[in-house]
């Protein structure tokens, strides 16, 4: 946990309380200081992405005693609605996760150019609009080496939703970390689907993971949202281990979730509502990477009896390696091609 961004949240309840009720009274009595969170159509509770988001607001919540707004859709079309009627409300700044948001944020940012917006996994080049982009292919590298070294059959899974720079940037990842482990591995990689709809595709997902494990994998990586469960669960039927995505999933099937690819959307989420509350919100781009606490490989009580002092060694050894620049982990987004298979 990024400790020096959490505290920037606990020091501003300290400020507000000093403040006197006064100043309380008018944050929660005021819709323009009420932030919104709009759910993509997983909705939060997929204890991944979109779960990962509502922490974030949780946060804000608990560290300021303030309220936010947040909405779940169900359609697509409703995506432009949602953020219409927030930003008619007053909320600032209003917080989506996905990529599938940019072009709504894109159409709505510029009706409301006095609203502040954060779009999470993608750009939009607008005066009101934070993009906060992560560093995927760093939390992918570590999970793909524990991967391999874990591995006794020689052989590791990837399964994602589809065919898009981001999730590609996943599965690159995973591989150039897995082959630096062990130059040997095979690594299995497949789609869900072709589209947005394969990320609740659990049926889908888990048929996936049943076929590899088939072929031979014994450690599948699901970066698959919501989806992914389901090729974790195959994992865990089998016997065989599974990686989580986005939360710490480890819990999910104890003694077989080896670790998961923790990606910090609830710091993403935090920072937009506390940084407005500050009257520090700023836009442009942010990227969060291994050495910003954005990307880790989580480790708890849950996949502790899993991970050797062998295995922690060559995790710690690549930790210190990307974030003093002697790795340099290629991301799929710069040029659409991975130098690894």
């Amino acid at each position: 946990m990024n400790t020096k961004i959490l505290s920037k949240a606990f020091r501003a309840r300290a400020g507000i309380l000093a403040g006197g009720v006064a100043l309380g009274a008018l944050l929660v009595g005021s819709a323009l200081a009420e932030p919104a969170l709009i759910y993509d159509a997983a909705g939060k509770n997929d204890k991944s992405f979109n779960e990962m988001a509502w922490n974030g607001a949780e946060m804000y919540a608990a560290a300021n005693n303030l309220p936010y707004s947040d909405l779940e859709i169900q359609t697509d079309a409703q995506r432009e609605q949602a953020l219409r009627r927030f930003a008619r409300s007053g909320a600032s700044p209003i917080v989506v996760p996905g990529f599938t948001w940019a072009e709504p944020v894109s159409v709505v940012a510029q009706e409301f150019p006095d609203t502040n917006f954060a779009i999470i996994d993608a750009v939009v080049d607008l005066p009101n609009v934070r993009s906060v982009l992560f560093k995927e292919q760093e939390g992918s590298y570590l999970v793909g080496a524990l991967a391999a070294l874990k591995s006794e059959t020689g052989t590791i899974g990837f399964v994602t939703a589809f065919d898009f720079p981001l999730l590609q940037a996943f599965g690159c990842g995973y591989v150039q970390g897995a082959k630096a482990a062990n130059a040997d591995i095979e690594v299995l990689q497949n789609f869900i689907g072709t589209g947005f709809e394969a990320f609740g595709d659990i049926n889908t997902a888990g048929e996936i993971g049943r076929s590899q494990v088939e072929r031979g994998a014994d450690v599948i990586f699901a970066a698959a949202g919501g989806a992914g469960e389901g090729a974790l669960q195959a994992a865990a039927d089998a016997g065989v281990y599974g990686i989580g995505v986005d939360s710490n999933q480890n819990y999910l099937f104890p003694g077989n979730m080896l670790t998961s690819m923790v990606k910090r959307v609830d710091i993403a989420v935090l920072n937009a509502f506390q940084d407005e509350l500050d009257g520090n919100f700023t836009a442009g781009v942010q990227v969060l990477g291994l050495a910003e606490g954005g990307v880790s490989a989580a480790m708890d009580e849950y996949n502790a009896p899993l991970i050797t002092a062998e295995m922690q060694a060559v995790l710690d050894d690549f930790i210190a390696k990307i974030n003093s620049g002697e790795i340099v982990v290629h991301d799929y987004r710069s040029d659409n091609s991975c130098p690894v298979s």
